[in-house]
């Protein structure tokens, strides 16, 4: 034990040593300013574009994460007034104004709007607060920033390696991620969902006609797969880190341009940075600058080291880190298809990897009344989040119990709760997503696997046919 101990010890203290020595500060500078300034948008947006009343305001009932049922909306008012703070708070993170505190609140304030409810979940919002949490550990708000400039004591030129591995670990997860997630036939052999979404923009100026082919379909499946799981690889090789972020912007532009996901390409493309040179922005400024601002810019780096981590913070961030990878595992330990049953789909970083739309009707029925009435989600739910609970089994339970809830208050205490969900999975027929002859009503939401949802459709999807062809088809029958 003792001798394994000794050979240990040096290899922590070598390991934290790494960890401790220090890099310029001008990527991670970059990066703070941009997630702060896509904050601050993603804010203005929300109250530019109504979104605050529609998705806080508006809605009668919230769908809750599990555990967190405890979280709710402030009142319109309240509400408006923090998405006007997170504008604020997202300038005062780029600026690096009292940034430790802003840090912290803004992960509060951010994670908080994200919890109030699961139909609004986003994969990138959650990367977002994942980001903003680790930032706020972080010392990047000493270098380039208001802080520096008020407390020059405080001041430094280069931050420690630790938070630039911390954050290349945690966007690479997403990346990798992703692209495992389209290891499925539907992804690559069957080109699924991206054959349904790209054959709706056949009509797009210049590019809308490629769309009407077979090949495309296949062409975009196996380019998102292939970019996901391994631009993170040519990130981190010095020789081909320039141009895999030159291939990041091209393919996050055409996300941009072909689907409605928002602020997600930014997003992405600003989280990259991490993976960027420590002294690029420097380098990028010398190009325009003067002979003898070029002059400093070609001085020997730092190569001082910060004070050494504590083995007990890197034990902390070990924890962090392999929580990050098991999470988006979890959906193993329950069998079938993720896609289908949804058990384990959230935090695991599957991006845009389905195609799934269903309709739902509630089944009520009282013994001693002897009726049964047919409830709409209509009737408790906005469009938006009747959309989302069509393909989420938790968020049919959720909404069966408050259905039983307002029952029991008009006096029919011993109804019974069904449910006829039809779901369709990237194209396939519609099928039963939950046992139509369970009762709902005693069901308790949780981690275990759950029983009551049937297993997914057998079979292909499948694969519509390009506009072209169809009109080929019918002149040859008309013929």
């Amino acid at each position: 034990m003792t001798e394994r101990a000794s050979v240990t010890r040096p290899r922590l203290e070598a390991l934290a040593d790494r960890l401790a020595a220090v890099k310029p500060a001008g990527a991670l500078v970059a990066f703070r300013v941009a997630l702060g300034l896509l904050v601050s948008v993603s804010a203005l947006r929300f109250l530019a574009y109504g979104w605050v009343d529609e998705l806080f305001v508006k809605p009668t009932f919230f769908f809750t994460y599990w555990g967190f049922g405890w979280v709710k909306p402030l009142p319109a008012a309240g509400m408006h007034a923090l998405f006007v703070g997170l504008a604020v708070l997202g300038v005062c993170f780029a600026a690096g104004f009292l940034y430790r505190a802003v840090a912290l609140l803004l992960f509060v304030a951010f994670a908080y709007v994200q919890l109030l409810d699961v139909t609004n979940w986003l994969n990138h919002y959650y990367l977002v607060s994942l980001l903003l949490l680790l930032s706020a550990t972080m010392p990047l708000g000493r270098a380039a920033s208001v802080d520096a400039w008020l407390r020059p004591q405080t001041k430094l030129d280069a931050f420690p390696a630790w938070c630039t591995y911390l954050l290349r670990f945690q966007v690479g997860i997403v990346y990798v991620y992703a692209g495992l997630a389209k290891a499925t036939s539907d992804w690559l052999l069957h080109a699924e969902p991206l054959n349904i979404w790209l054959s709706a923009r056949t009509g797009m100026p210049v590019i809308g006609a490629i769309f009407d082919e077979r090949w495309a379909a296949y062409a975009f499946s196996w380019a998102g797969f292939l970019f996901d799981t391994f631009i993170v690889a040519f990130l981190l090789w010095k020789r081909t880190r320039a141009y895999a972020y030159v291939v990041v912007l091209f393919f996050h532009a055409m996300t941009f341009l072909l689907f409605p996901i928002g602020l997600f390409p930014f997003i992405m493309c600003a989280s990259a940075l991490v993976f960027m040179s420590p002294t690029w922005p420097s380098t990028a400024l010398t190009l325009v600058s003067s002979p003898r601002a070029r002059a400093r810019a070609r001085s020997p780096l730092p190569t001082a080291s910060s004070p050494r981590v504590h083995p007990a913070l890197i034990a902390v961030a070990a924890s962090f880190c392999l929580l990050q990878l098991l999470i988006p595992l979890r959906h193993h330990l329950y069998g079938g298809n993720v896609l289908w049953h949804e058990q384990g789909m959230r935090f695991s970083w599957k991006v845009m990897v389905r195609e799934k739309n269903g309709s739902i009707t509630y089944i009520v029925e009282s013994q001693r009344a002897h009726r049964t009435w047919y409830v709409s989600p209509h009737k408790y739910l906005t469009d938006r989040q009747e959309r989302e609970l069509a393909t989420q089994p938790d968020l049919v339970l959720q909404l069966a119990h408050r259905v039983r809830d307002d029952f029991h208050a008009q006096g029919h205490d011993d109804v019974t709760v069904r449910v006829e969900a039809i779901v369709s999975l990237n194209g396939r027929a519609g099928a039963p997503m939950i046992d139509p002859s369970v009762d709902l009503v005693p069901i308790e939401d949780g981690l275990t696997k759950a029983s009551w949802i049937l297993p997914e459709p057998q079979g292909p999807p499948i694969h519509l046919r390009p506009a072209w062809s169809a009109a080929r088809l019918a002149s040859r029958s008309g013929s």
